[in-house]
């Protein structure tokens, strides 16, 4: 880590402007602020990727802008509404457009879901396997009306579920990044020797 403060880029992988997902993502990013971490959050309704071509996505002022975002993040947190079983085309349009970046990093994922959001989980830490990440063993998944109302999180029960959660994310994601700090400055062999420079 450049600092003792673990970075986190907390997603909000939702355009509905109500969004229960962009709710809970920004109370889990307020209790890492209060523990000390340093919290950048991306809402992608409010600063739009343009659909990921393989041919163009790499180019131009925005793209530069958040991939230094995303190689400054130690920890990623993906919060996302599950649409059909699947992480929302919002979340799934961030991903693309990374993959060498989250490699060595945590990803946390937050689920909005009618259902258990366990294939939007499970998705999430497939993606993280194919880039190398690692995931915590548990996500969060949460129904709107039953844990947030009116814009709010609600009940106590939920509340300690999300504190808990920030707890592990800020304490596994500083041990995650501490490895990777030495793996990328050592010679030992490894998957993170192919990003040293």
């Amino acid at each position: 880590m450049a600092s003792n403060s673990l970075n986190i880029l907390a997603t909000a992988g939702s355009l509905n402007q109500k969004s229960v997902t962009r709710v809970v993502v920004r109370h889990v990013a307020g209790l890492l602020a209060a523990d000390g971490c340093t919290v950048d959050i991306l809402d992608l309704a409010a600063e739009p990727l343009a659909l990921y071509n393989p041919e163009t996505a790499h180019e131009g002022a925005i793209y530069a802008a958040l991939k230094a975002r995303v190689e400054r993040a130690d920890v990623i947190l993906l919060g996302t509404p599950d649409y059909h079983g699947c992480v929302s085309g919002t979340t799934k349009n961030f991903l693309d457009h990374f993959w060498r970046e989250f490699a060595g990093k945590l990803f946390a994922t937050i689920v909005s879901s009618h259902e258990k959001g366990l294939t939007v989980t499970d998705q999430l830490r497939t993606v993280a396997r194919q880039c190398y990440a690692w995931t915590l063993p548990y996500g969060i998944s949460f129904t709107d009306g039953e844990d947030v109302r009116d814009g709010v999180v609600t009940g106590e029960a939920f509340k300690k579920k999300l504190a808990m959660f920030a707890r592990d994310t800020r304490v596994y994601g500083t041990l995650l990044a501490r490895q990777r700090a030495v793996d990328l400055a050592g010679t030992e062999p490894g998957f993170l020797e192919r990003l040293r420079k």
